[in-house]
């Protein structure tokens, strides 16, 4: 924290003439300091001096990390300033100004989490929603921008069917018709409307028609910040209202459920933990930065999440993932024991989380890899998409099972959808990796090889991948590149041989195993 006199400041009650006052300015940030000879340098205490420059007299300016680590704790309210370029600072910085509650006029309290004054100028006061402790959205009703009021009924049903679908997502938190409805027809603060409505996205948008076409645009808003998460349009004819509602909402619903996970992911990055979200959260924005420690430090984070909440099935599912990501890069010490413990914790969740697709999704998967019970796992990743057919993840992980199972043009079908729906997925590696395992078990060995080619550009060190580039490229008769030869492969996975392969993938076809096992040992790999 750093102060400067700039003012007046007094200890007395009785306040003192503008002239006799000395006012300080305060800027707060978060970060590493360095303490050296009883001084303070760095980043963090850099960053703090330029933003009390922005402080008003009297006031307190403070980082974006210090505004989420307060708000809804303090009796503060944050006003947003936007990002500001800090002199000597190469990155720009978010800055808000604060003010206690009681010291704020009677007008719409400023951004911030928790429990606020929400009434609209000359409403009644009444307290705002706390913020649930899972994401949360609100759909509200789509502008109708073509003048035909004909179309006030399409824009309407088109936010219903929306609404519909991400109801299904069950660890989101979405708010009803009735109450997004209330919006209808006014000009709204998407700031206002998140404190109101007590959630942090909102979806807002337009239908214009020209014809027979119509356009329907999107936009997602983090409402404590303002700022766009994500932006589309669709196109479409009106000749069959209902398909063109249907396509629209899967694509919505499809980049809105990846796009929120991630932003909350990155929103626990910098965040103490507090609730099991919170670990949960935590769990898998660590085990997006793809390494052996994320990886461990993910499955830890679950286990605190159970200590506190022993019922939460995604805790389980997170852990049972970690177990399959562990086997997917490598990562296993003892890989019977720990497969096995993947798979007891992936059932434990689909106890717990029968009705929630990405529970289904992730324990589902879990027991069909770790555990090679491929029907189970498959009838698991069906329910997934019965109660979401948007869920980009699960028809991913199903391309992987008909994989197994010996279905290589389903498994294609399935991670083309998921890519459509979710075209920049993170685990859009996986979905290719399967792809080209899939083309490799119908013999088109040059297709496996540029479908596996993109995902190891994408997540290098991938080990299904791995082994894939180097039996695509030897059945396919590509000259031998250092990622195509086995040597490569054995310093990637040192025990790996073509007799224990069957551990590595559980192929149900034997056809489809000695196919693969062929490719590696032309290759070199040996037995």
């Amino acid at each position: 924290m750093r102060g400067r006199a700039a003012g007046g400041f007094s200890r007395t009650h009785a306040p003192l003439p503008p002239d006799r006052r000395i006012e300080f300015r305060v800027g707060i940030n978060v970060g590493d300091i360095v303490v050296e000879d009883g001084d303070i340098f760095g980043d963090g205490v850099n960053v703090a001096a330029r933003l009390e420059a922005l402080a008003e007299p009297g006031g307190i300016c403070v980082s974006a990390r210090v505004q989420e680590d307060a708000a809804g704790r303090l009796d503060l309210a944050f006003q947003d300033m936007g990002d500001q370029a800090l002199k000597n600072i190469a990155r720009s910085v978010r800055a808000y100004s604060v003010r206690s509650e009681s010291s704020l006029p009677d007008t719409p309290p400023l951004a911030g989490e928790g429990s606020a004054r929400c009434a609209r100028v000359g409403a009644a006061e009444r307290p705002c929603p706390q913020l649930p402790d899972k994401p949360s959205i609100a759909v509200l009703p789509f502008a109708n921008l073509s003048g035909d009021p004909e179309q006030e009924y399409f824009a309407d049903g088109m936010v219903e069917e929306i609404i519909t679908a991400l109801s299904r997502i069950r660890w989101f938190f979405v708010i009803a018709r009735n109450s997004t409805f209330a919006n209808k027809g006014r000009a709204v603060d998407v700031k206002q409307v998140g404190r109101e409505l007590g959630v942090r996205y909102v979806l807002e948008g337009s239908v214009r028609k020209a014809g027979n076409r119509v356009r329907i645009t999107g936009q997602l808003i983090d409402s404590i910040t303002g700022g766009h998460l994500w932006a589309d349009h669709f196109d479409g004819g009106l000749e069959d209202v209902f398909d063109l509602q249907d396509k629209v909402t899967a694509s919505v619903v499809g980049a809105i459920e990846p796009t929120v996970l991630e932003a909350e992911f990155e929103r626990a990055k910098r965040k103490p933990a507090a609730s099991a979200w919170d670990y949960v959260a935590q769990g898998f924005a660590s085990q997006r930065t793809w390494s052996r420690e994320a990886n461990a430090e993910a499955l830890r984070m679950s286990r605190q999440a159970l200590r506190l909440d022993p019922s939460l099935g995604v805790a389980y599912a997170l852990a049972s993932q970690c177990y399959t990501w562990g086997k997917s890069f490598g990562w296993l010490t003892d890989p019977v024991s720990e497969a096995a413990e993947g798979a007891r914790l992936a059932r434990r969740a689909l106890e717990l989380g029968r009705s929630e697709p990405p529970i289904l999704t992730m324990a589902g998967f879990a027991i069909a890899y770790l555990e090679g019970d491929l029907d189970y796992g498959a009838a698991a990743l069906d329910r997934a998409l019965e109660l979401n057919p948007n869920f980009a993840g699960a028809w991913g992980l199903c391309g992987w099972i008909s994989v197994y199972r010996g279905e290589p043009d389903l498994a294609i079908e399935h991670v083309q959808h998921a890519m459509q729906l979710s075209p920049v997925d993170a685990l859009r590696f996986a979905w290719q990796s399967a792809g080209a395992y899939a083309h490799f078990s119908s013999g088109r060995y040059g297709d496996a090889l540029s479908w596996v080619e993109k995902a190891l550009r994408e997540r290098p060190g991938y080990l299904p991948a791995a082994r894939m580039i180097v039996a695509s490229a030897a059945l396919a008769g590509v000259p031998e590149r250092p990622e195509t030869s086995a040597a490569h492969l054995r310093e990637l996975e040192p025990t790996l041989r073509i007799s224990n392969l069957r551990n590595q993938i559980p192929y149900r076809r034997p056809e489809d195993l000695a196919r693969f096992a062929d490719g590696l040992r032309e290759a070199g790999l040996p037995v």
